[in-house]
């Protein structure tokens, strides 16, 4: 069982030590997406939804979602974060309203941002459905998934 890393010699789970690793710069980029109808589409595009600016609330919940991972992901280390900035994008095909979110989070430490950024644009996709679920709960959200990551001793990731 001592193979694992994140299991102790008795087999229980524990948070892995990153004490001897090297503090490095870090970076993660995930993405998630919400598929929504036309006119919640038109209600967020206009700024015209009850609740208020769909796009604004989102992004600061993704933010605030980064910061506190290691408080809903049982193995994660809480991180002091440098940075983190989120972006949206509408992909239109077909009467399809897609809203892109990307999500990237920077820190210079001993373990990675992975968890931090597929958190952010996860509470974004989750507050955008919030926000307008009173207009349609059919919304769809995902896929969610990692972008690219910098740092560490696997180092980097890009997805094709």
């Amino acid at each position: 069982m001592s193979d694992f890393t994140h299991f102790n010699q008795e087999g229980r789970a524990k948070m892995v030590d990153v004490s001897d690793k090297p503090e490095t710069a870090r970076t993660a980029i995930a993405q998630s997406s919400i598929t929504v109808n036309k006119e919640i589409y038109e209600k967020i595009a206009s700024n015209s939804m009850k609740k208020g600016d769909v796009l604004a609330v989102a992004q600061v919940a993704g933010i605030m979602a980064s910061k506190k991972t290691w408080d809903i992901i049982p193995m994660c280390h809480p991180l002091p974060l440098t940075g983190v900035d989120i972006s949206f994008s509408w992909n239109i095909d077909d009467e399809r309203y897609i809203l892109l979110i990307s999500a990237s989070v920077k820190t210079k430490g001993n373990t990675g941002v992975e968890m931090e950024a597929l958190t952010a644009a996860s509470v974004c996709a989750l507050t955008v459905y919030d926000m307008c679920k009173a207009v349609d709960k059919g919304m769809v959200i995902g896929p969610t998934f990692l972008v690219e990551k910098t740092g560490g001793k696997n180092g980097d990731f890009k997805r094709d």
